[in-house]
């Protein structure tokens, strides 16, 4: 998870239950969310959970049904085109035009945001030189890689230099080299004061990006928290002892109770949060007694565990389970 930051900030987006629907669907079912300046929140959740939905609304594409937004206090309902100003978005698949060269798609974005040629071309030059595009620069995109026009949507997306940036799994269909590529970008955006909504299927992702991320489940917040303050909700954490000899192994599992022993292993399965508190209280029951630990790997619940726990099963003819919410803050 990347470091917080420290400075004094301020709510960059609120939302208070936030609505809509289609038809009888109900895709949002009252959002709320406060999202500080600076910093990358994640918005999870399986398909159909409102998560593209969410951003749609906030990025001013359509209008929610019911509830409040707001980004740096301007309300997306009375006053639009000042959100507009202050947003990007990046969307699922990529926006460029593929008959254009990468400095064209940009010059063209430069145009429409109506920064002047001068100021325009310049843009363009430090964006290309940004997201190392400055080689492929005169090339059509069309024979650009997935991360380059990756790297190339996300640059036109700053074109106007926005305050937010929306970003609707930015990452999806790249290779984990490009992916990795694109989570350094989206670091320094964050490091640089820009504010960052980002939804994600890849769990890693937000896992490694976020400062708090939030659960969507049939259009409600089902958990919302830090990434670590989420996988607390959530039991199972366990060290895993190797010892080099069965006596060692029985000695061990006299010592601590309650464990699960794999004895053509030669391990015990240890409940623990992996603390550093409780793994040092672990080692010194076993220094006690004399006990020599040949290995040790600490296993903690991950947001694929929330993810499963909290989102449960698929729904089914019989409808689905009534979540409780649960909220880490």
């Amino acid at each position: 998870m990347r470091e917080t930051m420290t400075s004094p900030v301020k709510p960059a987006i609120i939302t208070t239950g936030l609505r809509k629907s289609y038809g009888d669907k109900i895709v949002l079912d009252g959002i709320d969310l406060t999202i500080t300046e600076g910093t990358i929140f994640a918005l999870l959740g399986p398909n159909g959970a409102g998560k593209t939905t969410t951003v749609q609304i906030l990025s001013t594409l359509i209008q929610a049904d019911g509830g409040l937004a707001r980004i740096f206090g301007n309300d997306l309902t009375r006053d639009p085109d000042a959100v507009r100003d202050l947003i990007g978005v990046t969307g699922q698949f990529s926006a460029v035009d593929n008959l254009l060269t990468g400095q064209e798609n940009l010059n063209l974005m430069a145009d429409l945001r109506h920064l002047g040629r001068a100021a325009g071309r310049r843009r363009t030059s430090e964006l290309l030189e940004q997201f190392d595009l400055t080689e492929a620069a005169g090339k059509p995109v069309a024979t650009y890689s997935g991360g380059m026009r990756r790297r190339l949507d996300l640059a036109m997306t700053l074109v106007g230099d926005p305050r937010v940036i929306f970003l609707d799994e930015p990452t999806t269909g790249l290779d984990p080299r490009s992916r990795r590529g694109m989570w350094q970008i989206i670091r320094a955006l964050a490091a640089e004061g820009v504010t960052i909504l980002l939804t994600t299927q890849y769990l890693e992702e937000a896992d490694q990006l976020a400062d708090r991320v939030a659960f969507l489940d049939h259009g409600r917040l089902i958990a919302e928290g830090t990434p670590h303050e989420l996988k607390r909700l959530i039991p199972g954490g366990h060290v895993l002892l190797q010892f080099t000899d069965q006596e060692g192994l029985d000695s061990a599992a006299r010592v601590l109770g309650s464990t699960v022993r794999d004895d053509a292993a030669l391990t015990l399965q240890v409940p623990n949060d992996g603390g550093v508190g409780a793994l040092r209280s672990l080692l010194d029951q076993l220094d006690r007694a004399s006990i020599d630990v040949a290995g040790l790997t600490v296993h903690t619940p991950d947001l694929d565990d929330v993810f499963l726990t909290l989102t449960g099963q698929p729904d089914t003819q019989a409808g689905r389970p009534d979540y409780e919410r649960a909220t880490a803050r």
